[in-house]
């Protein structure tokens, strides 16, 4: 007689085996379903796909890493197929990232969006783009239909959840019932308010420094906002640079009662969305390395031109490689570019097409203004009169809630940012009792360019097409926000740089501070313009350098910002290309070696202060400052500087004012190793005892030994900072869940990584959070000027947004180890690396 499987078992083990296998096969059967799913929402990459709307066939050009090179006859062609491969690859993120910007998250994810749909809505991002489309020059609003016209026929060939991408299959979790709305060119500008919010430059400086100035007394608050050491690293703008001056000063009024109100705003800015990846991070990280080197000092005669931009990192990458290409160029169809594109925006924001070549570093002008308004319910105090504000509800739809109504009121300013996550009293420790009834009617107001309806859009596609520096001008003129240095090179031989933006003029003060808004002497009375901002054509020196550093010294006739990034990483590539040019000729190997240099050169400034006072390892003998991967003496040295800073300073600065280790703390320490006896160095929290700068540099060496030891294992030798410093590719939606089967579904990494905050190579991490990576090189790119087909890029991850499509994280490894693939340019040389090819047809 034949037993089953389960009867010799007793009757509750019987019961869980019988489970267990039901558990499995459910478990087997969800994983075909995932499979199945998966695989349904692959786009097509060869043979034909019909594409309404077209005048005639488009080619679609793919190489192995899934890039696409678009072929047309007509601009709107062009544009159409764009946005038809945009969606293709990244719908999912195209999707997520309008609801975000339209503050709309709570449709998707419910209450747990809430707060950013807050914020966004209280902004105004989506409004503001939404007028924007009628300043634009008309050729612009029509690629903007055009490209939203190939994104909706995508969306019509594939209906339902498993035709577009895994996550909408994770998304019936929560929004069971939602189908995607058809895209329109209010989608496409709003990603440029979301990107001028993450570029927006000072406004974490400006906050903290009337935070710090409630806190401490002005002398020592002045300590931690070190001026740029113009005497140490270069400017980008050197010619005819007027002498420096004092900044022309604005400073708090009533610190102390309007603390309640700025801690309101700095937790509205914590939890304002971030999808360029700044959220969470250290916002001055948020930058980029550019350079171009003329051909006098190149070995072909021609430029070359590197660039890098730090931003956070995500899965999918933030940017789309590709080319867009006519096949006959003419004032007609005059597109022929290739570079690094934003799904969800039609053109190449960085890149070059067959003339000239371009990178962007983030010029970080003073573009926001936090004015504090005396205020009587929905009135604001303007001189000696109560002006009525504009309100307006907002209607936030949540999924399994009910619907929420937000109140936003608008001064003559901007909008009332203080005050939208909820009551400062109840939510900052001890501001009750620290305020009393000083802040009653004291409310904070966000002045910024970017939400004033801008001509950003106008600029890029008109760089797209640019044949010379002049035309590369004009179209630079359009972009407004956000401000960013610009550098240039062309295939004539010329380089050059411009600084684009929409930049203040004030009547009174320099924005470094909040300022009271019912005097009116604080008011903007214009802007910069276009002929007075900094530019330069082929430059004595033959090079350009822009990494955030300083433009131009400050003078009465052109003040940018305080808020420069200190110089360390534009004055190490600066002094690396003096070196290669006295030795021999740039080459682009020289340039991606350029990229990768990991140089800490704060380190040769801290460490003889540490080897005196006898480190209790020797990881920092001999050490040559460099923060490669296997490096025990960079692991030991961060994790040294980790522990200064937070014995340092953390007992007198908390919350949002805690050092974040980047640059400007380089400076602030500096000074301070200069001064033993400084009162940064006592640490106010211990009793009868009174430490000084070599207590401090002790007590940070043996914190640091001790971590690693216990981190790492006993032998500092066998210790290496790629296993501290790590990036994990978390996914932008679903990455951070919480639930583990869905992380494992989306996340890749870890990876580890060299580098560190403020060199070249800019991984970036936050001292307080630790050494994980938290913002990165999203890509690197070499143009070789002389032979466009020899130019090289990397992508963080890969083309595709699907999770375990073959392009999904395929340039991840390649990014780590510093390696560049061939960035293919002549239709002869695409059609060579084509590993699919696929027809539009009309």
């Amino acid at each position: 007689m034949r037993i089953a499987p389960f009867a010799r078992l007793s009757r509750p083990l019987r019961w869980a085996a019988r489970s267990l296998t039901v558990l499995l096969v459910l478990v087997l059967l969800l994983a075909a379903a995932a499979v199945w799913t998966v695989r349904r929402s692959f786009p097509q990459l060869s043979g034909e796909i019909r594409l309404p709307g077209l005048a005639a066939p488009v080619t679609v050009h793919r190489d192995g890493y899934g890039v696409p090179h678009i072929y047309a006859d007509t601009p709107g062609d062009l544009l159409k197929a764009q946005g038809y491969v945009h969606a293709q690859d990244r719908f999912w993120e195209m999707d997520f990232r309008r609801k975000t910007t339209a503050g709309r998250l709570s449709e998707l994810f419910g209450a747990s969006t809430l707060e950013v749909d807050k914020v966004v809505r209280t902004l105004g991002w989506r409004r503001t783009a939404e007028a924007e489309f009628a300043v634009l020059r008309p050729e612009t609003r029509q690629a903007l239909e055009d490209y939203a016209a190939g994104v909706n026929a995508w969306m019509e060939q594939n209906d339902g959840f498993a035709a577009r991408s895994l996550e909408y299959g994770v998304l019936k979790l929560t929004a069971a019932g939602y189908e995607p709305e058809p895209w329109t060119p209010a989608d496409s500008l709003a990603w440029l308010k979301a990107m001028a919010w993450d570029l927006r430059s000072n406004m974490e400086a400006e906050l903290d420094r009337a935070l710090v100035a409630a806190r401490l007394p002005a002398e020592r608050a002045a300590q931690l906002y070190p001026g740029y050491p113009f005497d140490r690293h270069r400017p980008i703008v050197t010619a005819g640079a007027p002498a420096a001056e004092e900044p022309k000063g604005g400073r708090p009024v009533e610190a102390g009662a309007a603390a309640e109100a700025l801690d309101e705003v700095a937790a509205l800015v914590d939890a304002a969305p971030s999808l360029l990846g700044t959220a969470g991070g250290d916002p001055a990280g948020i930058g980029s390395n550019s350079w171009v080197v003329g051909g006098a000092h190149t070995a072909t005669g021609k430029p070359l031109l590197a660039n890098d931009p730090h931003l956070g990192p995500r899965l999918p990458s933030i940017w789309y490689q590709a080319g867009l290409h006519c096949r006959t160029k003419s004032a007609a169809c005059p597109y022929d570019v290739a570079g690094y594109t934003f799904a969800g925006l039609p053109g190449v924001v960085i890149g070059h097409n067959d003339k000239i070549a371009w990178g962007f570093t983030n010029l970080a002008p003073d573009v926001t203004d936090l004015y504090l308004e005396r205020t009587r319910g929905d009135t604001a105090l303007a001189g000696e009169t109560w002006e009525p504000m504009r309100v307006r509800t907002e209607r936030i739809e949540v999924a399994g809630g009910e619907t929420v109504e937000l109140k936003v009121r608008t001064t003559r300013h901007g909008p009332i940012v203080s005050g939208v996550l909820g009551d400062a009293r109840e939510a900052v420790p001890g501001a009750a009792a620290r305020l009393g009834e000083k802040a009653e009617g004291l409310e904070v107001a966000l002045r910024w360019t970017a939400l004033d309806p801008g001509r950003t859009a106008d600029a890029i596609l008109l760089m797209n097409r640019a044949t010379d520096f002049e035309e590369f001008r004009e179209g630079a003129s359009f972009f407004e926000a956000p401000a960013q240095n610009l550098v240039y090179a062309d295939t004539a031989g010329n380089i050059g740089y411009q600084a684009p933006g929409k930049i203040p003029v004030r009547a009174q003060g320099d924005g470094t501070m909040p300022v009271p808004g019912w005097t009116g002497k604080h008011e903007w009375t214009g802007f910069v313009p276009f002929e007075k901002l900094p530019s330069v054509y082929n430059p004595p020196e033959g090079y350009i350098v822009t990494a955030n550093n300083a433009v131009v010294r400050p003078s009465d006739e052109l003040f940018l910002t305080e808020d420069w990034s200190h110089g360390y990483r534009s004055q190490r590539i600066v002094e690396r290309i003096e070196e290669e040019t006295a030795e021999g000729e740039v080459t682009s190997e020289t340039m991606r070696a350029l990229l990768m240099d990991d140089r800490n050169n704060l380190a040769p400034v801290l460490v003889p202060h540490l080897l005196r006072l006898g480190a209790p390892n020797d990881t920092l003998k001999g050490w040559d400052f460099g923060q490669g991967r296997d490096s025990a003496g960079a692991a030991y040295f961060n994790a040294v500087w980790r522990h200064l800073l937070a014995r340092t300073f953390e007992d007198e600065l908390t919350g949002p004012v805690r050092p974040g280790g980047n640059d400007r703390w380089y400076e602030v320490v500096r000074a301070l190793l200069d001064a033993p006896e400084d009162p940064f160095w006592d640490d106010v929290r211990t009793k009868n005892a009174t430490e000084r700068r070599d207590d401090m540099l002790k007590a940070a060496m043996g914190d640091a030994d001790a971590e690693l030891r216990e981190r790492l294992g006993d032998d500092p030798a066998a210790w290496a900072w790629g296993d501290l410093h790590t990036l994990d590719l978390t996914h932008e939606t679903f990455g951070t869940s919480g639930i583990a089967p869905v992380e494992w579904l989306f996340n890749r990494g870890p990876l580890r990584t060299s580098g560190g905050k403020d060199t070249v190579n800019a991984t970036g991490w936050d001292t307080g959070a630790g050494y994980q990576v938290n913002w990165v090189p999203s890509m690197r790119m070499v143009v070789d000027l002389a032979d466009l087909d020899r130019s090289e890029w990397i992508n963080l991850t890969g083309a595709s947004g699907h999770a375990f499509h073959a392009n999904y994280d395929d340039q991840a490894e390649l990014w780590a180890d510093g390696r560049l693939t061939p960035m293919r340019f002549t239709e002869p040389a695409v059609r060579r690396a084509a590993r699919n090819t696929l027809t539009l047809t009309p």
